[in-house]
């Protein structure tokens, strides 16, 4: 078991409850509500866009999951230097349906 270090990230949830165009609040997401008591993947990425990322990375670990669950991974995480804004757009632009993009705008 590896020990990941505490932090706290701010991201943005959507809150069926908000209406309009913008139904998304902020959260505190901790290390712990992330990795306590789970199997995870967790990679990094230098950065949401760019080409390498985009074309190979971010989408082969959305196409193995399935492979991940079926050897007891709750969750895969991509963590990159960028804002909430900027994970959730590139979220979109790649129909990212299983990896779960975790912000670091502080880097």
């Amino acid at each position: 078991m590896t020990h990941v270090p505490a932090a706290t990230f701010m991201t943005r949830v959507r809150n069926d409850a908000i209406a309009g165009d913008n139904p998304f609040e902020w959260k505190e997401l901790t290390t712990d509500d992330v990795f306590k008591n789970k199997r995870v993947v967790l990679f990094s990425l230098p950065g949401a866009f760019t080409p390498t990322c985009s074309t190979s990375h971010l989408p082969r670990y959305e196409e193995l999951f399935a492979e991940f669950q079926a050897l007891g991974v709750d969750a895969v995480v991509c963590l990159s230097v960028n804002d909430a804004f900027v994970m959730y757009q590139w979220g979109l632009s790649q129909k990212a349906k299983n990896v779960f993009l975790l912000p670091d705008g502080n880097g």
